[in-house]
């Protein structure tokens, strides 16, 4: 077994790999994502999943749910940490497999992958408190800066964190940005992780402080400028685990159940098969008496 395959099983059993490991894991990840572009090609089947939050025992449900990598192909679209109990261990497991099966596992940046974000909502003090130093938080950050700003599987579903931007008409903008930096206050790059689509007309100022609202007229315009049949994002709790909007043009993928350990939702995934065929899979929260973790409860502001 191969030091990479050992660190995968000892992640898979919630157990941190070493500070030096986790030094070396990030770099050989941003040696395979530099290449990546800022909207990386990805070939259908595949399974699409949206927020994870540190919830790592939910994670697990999801692999017993859609197979595990590579023999199911992934699309993560961001928000891998802050807010569960487990962030350190649920990244490391993801940035993993990303190293160990490049082809396999497709990891999009998500608004919480951003130093100011971390320090306030959970990954940072659970660096420090499971390894001592903010070390292995610095090089995690540093591997953010090089995750792709969307996806797009055969050429037909655009994947994003977040939505849409004013500044933004065509997906190949998107290729122009410099991604290589920590997420901006606004501009487009921002707006991929922070907007969310609205029943408004047109667009709207986003109660987030980022981003912004975009109704159905701007979706599908997006949609039929850029030839494609189907927006899918993360980034808004659904209670019942995903959300159509506007005509099937765009959904919301959510995939951590019974969020922060008490909003009583259901996640899901979405199962693209060949034909680009969509299958909602739901599931529910893992078997697991959070009570008896000891860690700060995370804070009650669901908006970010």
């Amino acid at each position: 077994m191969s030091d990479l395959d050992r660190q995968i099983a000892q992640l898979q059993r919630c157990e941190p790999i070493t500070e030096a490991e986790v030094q070396r894991l990030c770099l050989k990840a941003r040696e395979i994502l530099i290449e990546e572009g800022n909207v990386q090609h990805v070939d259908s089947p595949v399974t699409i999943c949206g927020d994870i939050h540190g919830q790592f025992f939910d994670l697990l449900e999801l692999f017993k749910l859609g197979g595990f990598c590579p023999e199911t192909n992934y699309l993560f679209m961001g928000d891998f940490v802050d807010r569960g109990f487990y962030s350190v261990e649920t990244f490391l497991l993801l940035l993993a497999l990303k190293v160990r099966y490049p082809d396999r596992i497709t990891l999009i940046r998500g608004n919480h992958e951003s130093r100011q974000i971390t320090q306030v909502y959970g990954f940072y003090d659970e660096c420090q408190r499971k390894y001592g130093s903010s070390n292995v938080w610095r090089w995690c950050c540093e591997v953010f800066d090089y995750l792709a700003l969307a996806a797009m599987v055969d050429g037909r579903v655009f994947c994003v964190h977040g939505g849409l931007s004013p500044n933004l008409r065509t997906i190949d903008q998107i290729r122009a940005i410099d991604r290589k930096q920590e997420v901006p206050h606004d501009g487009t790059m921002c707006d991929l992780l922070w907007s969310d689509p609205d029943d408004i007309q047109g667009w709207g100022l986003s109660p987030r402080g980022a981003g912004y609202l975009f109704g159905p007229n701007i979706t599908k315009a997006f949609i039929h400028d850029n030839n494609i049949d189907l927006v899918a994002r993360a980034h808004q709790l659904a209670m019942e685990g995903y959300k159509l909007m506007f005509d099937r043009t765009i959904v919301t993928v959510w995939s951590a159940p019974n969020y922060c350990y008490r909003c009583g939702n259901v996640a899901s995934i979405l199962e693209l098969d060949e034909h680009l065929t969509q299958e909602y899979k739901v599931f529910q929260h893992a078997p697991i008496d959070v009570r008896s973790v000891p860690a700060k409860r995370p804070p009650p502001d669901y908006f970010l």
